[in-house]
């Protein structure tokens, strides 16, 4: 990389950082960026000029020189964010400091001949919408295997998708930078900028909903795997002789805690009709229903053991928990903590484990935080679509009055 380049790629650094962190010192960024406090001070000076940083208040000293902070000052960067689900699609646009400027939800038919074609007109009318910001990229996740983020090859059981070129379609389309990525590890990217995970070098992100996932950041980086399809709890098998997964094997978590199965259960006993789904099953422990309670509450146990072995295996500093399940985590959470913690080896009995509320289009903003992860990305896993992202901000500098 010749040193114009490396500048680049710095300076997009800082300004993606003070946008995900908030104000810092020099010392702080050159800290955060692994780089030099005379660098950071050049391509900082630099940064004044063009108008994109201002210098704020002092922080106060211990007995040494106070540190000069520095904020960023254009908040019209964004990226847009898209999560797919079977029946439906998320949308959001990004500030460069990971707030969701606007978001819509629109139904969708993964299954569909034209699916494909439907979830590029989606794409196109949200991204060409009065309003919008300077868009640097649009990143998409999804529940499936994409071996690279920068080509975005989709694999899909969920979807019903065999090797769909969708990078390809969505950037022919937009004429943008596209980054596709499985959806887990999408939301452990925003976890990494701006969620509970900003304070910790290795976090495991476990969802729960139709599927179970898992997302980890070692040492700071993404864990993909050989071909991006790390982090696939939910096809850890549980029961030998256990029901029919969606994978074609027998007894995967999913296939025991997913959100299908639960329903299932419901409906063997009678619990719930054959047109009820989840919301019926959670109303009704909700409500006291001994039945009801007590499929959470096995969920809860599945998914504690399982976990406790992941935690074993990857040692997390923390474990974040969310996605569609938690909205009934008070029927799963006593079983849970049990079963977690008497499988877990003593040195790890104190792990913590934090659940996050579930909102949808937060699987969209972990999509807009591949794009704005993007000057991290110190392995290339963005490929030639970061490099592309890095490109538009470094115009967007240039071409600001």
């Amino acid at each position: 990389m010749t040193p114009a380049r490396q500048a680049d790629v710095h300076r997009t650094a800082i300004l993606a950082h003070l946008g995900a962190h908030g104000s810092a010192s020099r010392a702080d960024l050159a800290r955060a960026l692994d780089v030099s406090p005379a660098l950071v001070t050049q391509l900082t000076r630099d940064l004044l000029a063009d108008g994109l940083l201002e210098e704020l208040e002092q922080t106060s000293s211990n007995g040494g020189r106070p540190a000069r902070m520095l904020g960023l000052v254009s908040q019209d960067l964004t990226a847009v964010g898209v999560k797919v689900a079977p029946d439906h699609v998320a949308l959001v646009e990004v500030g460069i400091d990971g707030t969701v400027r606007r978001s819509e939800t629109s139904p969708f038919d993964a299954v569909s001949p034209l699916a494909t074609s439907a979830l590029v007109d989606l794409v196109r009318t949200f991204v060409d919408a009065p309003g919008a910001g300077s868009i640097l990229g649009v990143g998409v996740g999804l529940p499936g295997t994409v071996a690279e983020r920068g080509i975005g090859i989709v694999d899909s059981t969920q979807l019903s998708w065999n090797q769909v070129p969708l990078g390809e379609l969505l950037r022919r389309a937009l004429d943008l930078p596209v980054v596709v990525e499985n959806n887990v590890n999408a939301l452990s990217v925003a976890e990494q900028l701006f969620g509970q995970g900003r304070s910790f070098r290795n976090v495991l992100v476990v969802t729960i909903g139709n599927g179970v996932g898992a997302g980890l950041v070692s040492d700071g980086a993404m864990v993909r795997g050989r071909a991006g399809g790390a982090g696939d709890l939910g096809h850890v098998p549980v029961r030998e002789d256990g029901p029919l997964c969606q994978c074609g094997n027998r007894g995967c978590l999913e296939a025991i805690i997913g959100q299908a199965a639960l329903v299932n259960d419901a409906r063997s006993i009678r619990l719930v009709g054959a047109d009820e789904g989840i919301d019926e099953v959670r109303a009704l422990a909700d409500a006291g229903n001994a039945d009801a309670r007590e499929i959470f509450a096995h969920a809860g146990h599945q998914l504690g053991r399982a976990l406790a072995g992941a935690v074993n295996l990857l040692d997390p500093e923390i474990v974040v928990l969310l996605g569609e399940g938690v909205e009934a985590w008070n029927h799963w959470a006593g079983s849970f903590d049990r079963a977690l913690r008497s499988a877990l080896v003593p040195g790890k009995r104190g792990t913590p484990v934090v659940v996050e509320r579930w909102q949808d289009d937060r699987w969209a903003q972990g999509a807009a935080a591949l794009v704005l992860a993007t000057p991290f990305d110190a392995q290339g896993v963005a490929g030639d679509q970061g490099r592309l992202v890095r490109e538009r901000l470094v115009a967007s500098i240039e071409a600001k009055p």
